[in-house]
C-alpha cells in the first residue's frame, strides 16, 4: 500500500535493516505494520533490502516501505545497481540516500547524492537525505560548518517538506561507545533547520529532520523530544518489533 506522506506536525520514525532480513522476516513487518495501525498520529516507514521491496509492500497497510539506495541515472550500464523507477515499480514509496555508510564505503560526493534525491524526486519518491560528520570533524570544532555545507550541496533546488525529510547521522557516536547528548542533538537540528529555511524559504520549515544515531527504546523519548526532532531514523533497533515498537509508542 502506497500511503500519503504528512508533514511538518505528524513524528516520522523510520528502520532502516540495512542487509538484514529475508522472506522469513516479514512477520516482523507485520507486527510493525499492525502497530502503526493503532498509531495513527506516526508516519512510519521501514527501509528493506531490494530483495523485500514487493513483499513488503504486498505485506503492509499501514507503514511506507522504502528502498535503501538508489542510482542517480534513471538506467544504463551500472551493473548491480537499482534506478529510481526499479525501485518505485517494486512497491517503494520512499529512498534513503546519502546514508553514511555508502558516503564512506562508495566514496559518494555530495554531487552525486544530490543526483540520486533528483532522480527520486523525478519518479515521485520521497527521500531521506543523510547528512553528518566524523568524530575527527567534531574534534576540530568544524562540526556545525561542514554538516550546513553538506546539506547545502546536496538539497535539489526544488526541495520542500512534502517530499523530503532530512536525517542527521552522528558518525562519531554510531557504534563508538560515545553518544550524542540531547544539546549535542538540538544544535546541530537548529543549523538544518536555519540550512533548509536559507535555502529553500518557507518550504524549508516543512522538511522534517530525523536523528540517526544509535536510537534505541531506552533514548528515543528523550531524543524526539528534542527541538527541531520531526523523528528517527532507527537502525539495528528496527530488526525486531520488541524494539522498534516502543520507540514508535514513544513517538
Amino acid at each position: 500500500m502506497h500511503v500519503t506522506m504528512e508533514k511538518p506536525a505528524r513524528k516520522f520514525v523510520v528502520g532502516n535493516w540495512k542487509m538484514h532480513g529475508n522472506l522469513a522476516a516479514l512477520p516482523v513487518l507485520g507486527a510493525i505494520d499492525a502497530a502503526a495501525r493503532e498509531t495513527p498520529a506516526v508516519d512510519v516507514g521501514v527501509a528493506v533490502p531490494a530483495t523485500l521491496i514487493t513483499a513488503a509492500w504486498q505485506t503492509a497497510n499501514a507503514i511506507h516501505v522504502g528502498a535503501q539506495d538508489i542510482h542517480p541515472a534513471d538506467k544504463g550500464a551500472h551493473t548491480g545497481c537499482l534506478s529510481a523507477p526499479m525501485v518505485k515499480d517494486a512497491g517503494a514509496a520512499f529512498t534513503i540516500v546519502g546514508h553514511s555508510e555508502c558516503r564512506a564505503g562508495r566514496q559518494e560526493s555530495d554531487d552525486e547524492v544530490r543526483g540520486k534525491a533528483e532522480a527520486a524526486r523525478r519518479h515521485g519518491l520521497s527521500v531521506i537525505l543523510c547528512v553528518g560528520e566524523p568524530l575527527e570533524v567534531r574534534e576540530a570544532g568544524q562540526a556545525e560548518a561542514v554538516v550546513r555545507a553538506q546539506l547545502e550541496n546536496c538539497l535539489p533546488a526544488d526541495a520542500d517538506g512534502a517530499w523530503l525529510s532530512v536525517a542527521y547521522e552522528p558518525i562519531w557516536a554510531i557504534g563508538t561507545g560515545r553518544s550524542a547528548t540531547q544539546d549535542d542533538i538540538a544544535a546541530m537540528h537548529a543549523v538544518l533547520r536555519e540550512t533548509c529555511r536559507a535555502a529553500l524559504g518557507p518550504a524549508g520549515d516543512g522538511v522534517r529532520l530525523l536523528y540517526g544515531g544509535s536510537v534505541t527504546p531506552a533514548n528515543a523519548a528523550e531524543i524526539l523530544a528534542t527541538p527541531n526532532v520531526d523523528g528517527v531514523l532507527v537502525g539495528g533497533a528496527s530488526l525486531t518489533a520488541e524494539t522498534f515498537l516502543p520507540i514508535i509508542a514513544h513517538a
